[in-house]
């Protein structure tokens, strides 16, 4: 747990950076910084996807996971907890919700995410996630400068999803072999990309929707491999 800890410290005091510095920032600087993340984010996204070593899981992941996705509407679930949030700041920022879903699934997708928790929690290292926790502090300062305090309350999901894998690392490591790892390391690649094309504003991909497809990789690896 040592290493989501430091994690969540870092977006912490990334946001409240971000917070302090969001009223110096000219609307003009704040829309170059945020096109800036957002193709740093396609890079990443792009990076962790072209690690697939079989595309076709990632295709049929991403379908199958974007499926029971919509039908479950998970997208919905998270803009009803901004808006909760939202609710119980009384505020009126439209960029609430929009910083608290997007740095919450940035923070939150990914191998580093998975993999650092199951590193923390069974063999009590946490390099993985302190080198994430550099990365999504710096991130935070962006985010919130740009979106506002939303960002600040992404640490909840981090909390929760990060230490929950680490609590149940012992359990979760027993059935991840290599080649599970690679294709949902390749399919959360490509939820990372969306991301970045949403903060570009190029199109509006439903993230939260495709979120069951690291699920779906999982287990179609273990078929399919």
């Amino acid at each position: 747990m040592r290493g989501t800890i430091v994690n969540v410290i870092a977006v912490i005091a990334g946001s409240l950076l971000g917070l302090f510095l969001k009223g110096k920032f000219p609307e003009r600087l704040k829309e170059i910084i945020m096109q800036g993340l957002g193709l740093a984010t396609c890079l990443i996204g792009i990076q962790m996807a072209l690690e697939s070593k079989n595309i076709l899981i990632v295709i049929f992941s991403l379908v199958i996971g974007g499926i029971c996705g919509e039908l479950i509407d998970i997208e919905k679930r998270l803009n009803e907890i901004g808006n909760f949030l939202q609710r119980r700041l009384a505020r009126e920022d439209d960029l609430f919700i929009q910083g608290f879903v997007q740095a919450s699934l940035v923070f939150c997708v990914g191998a580093m995410a998975i993999m650092g928790s199951i590193q923390d929690g069974i063999n009590n290292d946490p390099t993985i996630l302190y080198n994430k926790s550099i990365l999504d502090g710096f991130a935070s300062i962006a985010f919130a400068a740009t979106t506002g305090i939303g960002v600040l309350f992404s640490t909840i999901p981090v909390l929760l999803y990060q230490g929950g894998i680490s609590l149940l690392a012992g359990v979760v490591a027993k059935y991840l072999t290599e080649a599970m790892i690679v294709e949902m390391t390749a399919t959360g690649g490509l939820l990372i990309l969306a991301i970045g094309l949403n903060l570009l504003k190029i199109g509006k991909v439903k993230v939260g929707n495709l979120l069951p497809a690291l699920i779906f990789a999982i287990l179609l690896s273990a078929f399919i491999v």
